[in-house]
């Protein structure tokens, strides 16, 4: 163990043990104002006194640089000299708002993933934030669960990779950060968040518990517990992921800190019956900080003195507190808002290109039938709910404001140099039935030579507690469309959403479908660009996009069963009906992982390996040929999947073990080359070991994980 800092020992020396308690518990910014009254609001203080809210060792959810040092000067008042850590929720930008991170990992670009996630850390750095509840890196296997929007989607590999991203990201910009949440919660049942789920081990380990793994590679500070049931407990009755696989196993020796009112809903859940239990219960999965709720702060004091928990073990979580505050310089600065610095470079231009630079890696072109990019002397019809709407940012937007955000008409506006006009039509009201608005559309669009149809989901009505049993278009927007179509003009679908939608009814009604997610501040600017072909797309899907909801849980990486359906046709169409599938519905999805079309071309060819056979001490070196075959530069994005054939336990029918994004010029051509060793081949095996198994692999690689090259290879011992 490491000597322990002096410093910091020595202010725990001089804690009382209602200090070392509070030092434990965070409390929302809300719950302290300037006259030290208690804010209520929809949660119960349980007995929290003004004075014991002031003396908490951690704020969330601080609301400026301003507020923060009103804060701090009160404390200083009481007599409280511990520099107070504030977090807060920056996902996807703190004012300068980026695509929302599941747009983002469409990017397969960890170099732009890390520095939007570094520009959210200045801006949140410089208004007084000390730590961001960010990256979350849940598994994400079901489209209509709202919170898909916050992951990189349903693959452990690449949600991995961009977690880490988001973490050298967020330390280079100044920020502590919070993985989270630890564990399983993306697998909620039905899609609905909160709601309990039910892992095996070997599924826990394998995929859900990958992305959490590396990213501890990248020493973020915080670790966050799900308030979720895993397998009929709460996440922090499992002692045997927050000690001994995180602590022990991975060597992650910062602070796991609860999500929100975590700890009191162990009660709720009907597990621990008292908010004694609860605090004991934590305290035994080594958790370290309690959000907003009281357990510890009422309990932990006389369960020391009861001799029920050793001081000695509260000390140490005190510790962990200490230290990351003291990681953070809190106790080496006298830090307050420099709001020269914080106004410059808030929203700056260069904040602004970084932005539109995200948005335009981050849109999938899922269809086009020759009809984008659009020529600038085009007569557009641009109509929907989302033509002129400022409500497309994202959920999770921080301190982000609507009238920062550039609109699909303001960014067609400034690329064309000329007004454009618009028609709503509809309503993006999920619920709405009102057509009133159609007839004006229609005549709108009538002398048009191509319409522009914005349309989806808002984006409240996706990210935390907003799942959605019906992932299609709202009804209303697709009537809509069905009249539109009926012009026999062109129509081009931009389509906004913080999930995959199921897009089948629509899919025949438009000529072309750009998904445009939730883009972030620039939003408007980089359609803009993308549609008349300023910029060219290369944004690959990392969700599955089902046919229909009822395919939810849907996702690329399953297993084979015992009896496949080869043609994956619904019964009906099929006669095949001792197979896995539907009556109704195809079994493939409408989109699979890793699509997205170009302005351009790409064509594969020669797949090569520099040997058949591999030993464990070896490798294997593989290349292919990518040619662009188009007449536009542009990128390609080349996804290497591989399958283990037979093994101590089914493996899945392909999964993405590497990745690389390849600029190439009209005509040209370029090798990429992927390294295969015994590590790239491992898994949890039968006996519960990480490890390759000896045997035969399949090798694809292509543009996304259907349309691929094949060939095999051996690992033999």
């Amino acid at each position: 163990m490491k000597e322990k800092d002096k410093k910091l020992t020595d202010i725990i020396d001089g804690m009382s043990l209602e200090d070392k308690a509070l030092m434990l518990t965070q409390y929302p910014i809300d719950s302290i104002c300037g006259n030290k009254e208690i804010v209520t609001g929809c949660w119960d203080m349980d007995g929290m006194t003004n004075d014991m809210i002031m003396r908490v060792g951690t704020v969330l959810n601080v609301a400026n640089g301003e507020t923060a040092d009103r804060i701090r000067a009160i404390r200083k008042e009481n007599g409280i000299d511990d520099p107070l850590m504030f977090m807060l929720d920056v996902i996807h930008g703190y004012r300068t708002i980026f695509p929302i991170p599941l747009a983002m990992a469409c990017s397969f670009d960890t170099e732009l993933v890390e520095e939007c996630a570094r520009i959210a850390a200045v801006e949140a750095a410089a208004d007084g934030v000390d730590a961001t509840f960010s990256p979350m890196v849940d598994l994400a296997r079901d489209a209509r669960w709202g919170r898909v929007m916050e992951t990189a989607g349903e693959d452990p590999y690449l949600g991995g990779e961009m977690g880490k991203a988001y973490i050298r990201g967020y330390h280079n910009g100044g920020l502590a950060c919070c993985v989270k949440h630890f564990a399983a919660y993306g697998a909620a049942e039905g899609g609905r968040d909160y709601d309990t789920t039910d892992v095996s081990e070997r599924n826990l380990n394998e995929y859900y518990l990958r992305a959490y793994c590396e990213c501890v590679k990248e020493k973020p500070e915080m670790f966050m517990s799900s308030f979720n049931l895993l397998n009929g407990k709460p996440l922090l009755a499992h002692p045997e992921l927050t000690v001994d696989k995180l602590r022990d196993e991975w060597g992650f020796d910062g602070v796991l800190i609860s999500d929100y009112n975590a700890v009191r809903e162990l009660n709720v859940h009907g597990y621990a019956a008292t908010p004694r239990d609860c605090a004991l219960t934590a305290f035994n999965a080594e958790l370290d900080i309690e959000m907003c709720s009281p357990c510890y702060a009422n309990n932990l004091p006389d369960l020391v003195r009861e001799g029920v928990v050793d001081e000695k073990s509260l000390d140490e979580k005190v510790y962990r507190v200490l230290k990351m505050k003291d990681r953070c310089g809190l106790y080496d600065i006298d830090k307050s808002t420099d709001t020269q610095k914080r106004d410059k470079i808030t929203l700056c231009e260069e904040f602004r290109a970084a932005a539109k630079k995200a948005e335009e890696r981050s849109c999938v072109l899922l269809k086009n039938d020759g009809v984008l990019p659009l020529k600038k002397s085009a007569n557009i019809a641009l109509v929907g709910p989302f033509a002129d709407e400022k409500y497309i940012f994202g959920h999770w937007a921080s301190t982000g404001r609507a009238d920062d955000v550039v609109t699909v008409k303001q960014g067609i506006e400034r690329t064309l140099g000329r007004t454009v006009e618009s028609e709503k039509g509809c309503s993006y009201d999920l619920l709405s039935d009102d057509e009133s608005g159609f007839d004006a559309a229609v005549r709108f669009a009538q002398n048009s030579d191509v319409i522009v149809a914005c349309v989806g989901e808002h984006m409240y009505n996706s990210g935390e507690s907003h799942s959605r049993a019906d992932i299609a278009l709202p009804k209303v927007q697709t009537a809509l469309l069905r009249r539109l179509k009926t012009l026999g003009k062109p129509v081009v679908l931009v389509v906004f959403g913080g999930r995959p939608l199921a897009l089948t009814d629509v899919l025949p009604l438009a000529d072309a479908v750009l998904y445009a997610w939730q883009g972030g501040t620039e939003c408007g600017s980089a359609i803009a660009s993308l549609l008349y072909g300023d910029a060219v797309p290369s944004a690959k899907t990392v969700m599955s996009f089902p046919r229909s909801s009822g395919q939810c849980p849907i996702y690329y990486n399953h297993f084979q069963t015992g009896r496949p359906r080869a043609s994956g046709k619904p019964a009906v169409l099929s006669g095949d009906i001792c197979t896995v599938g539907y009556d109704d519905e195809y079994n493939d999805p409408l989109f699979p992982f890793g699509y997205g079309l170009s302005y351009t071309t790409f064509d594969y060819s020669d797949l090569k390996l520099d040997k058949a056979k591999m030993r464990r001490d070896g490798k294997i070196a593989a290349t292919v040929t990518v040619n662009n075959t188009g007449d536009r530069d542009g990128t390609e994005i080349v996804q290497w999947y591989i399958r283990d054939k037979f093994a101590s336990v089914v493996r899945p029918v392909k999964e993405l073990k590497g990745y690389e994004r390849v600029e190439l010029k009209a005509g040209e051509s370029k090798t990429v080359r992927f390294e295969i060793t015994k590590d790239t081949l491992a898994f949890f095996t039968d006996g519960g070991a990480f490890d390759a198994e000896s045997g035969d692999f399949d090798l694809f690689v292509g543009g996304n994980s259907r349309d691929c090259l094949q060939t095999g290879f051996s690992l033999v011992d």
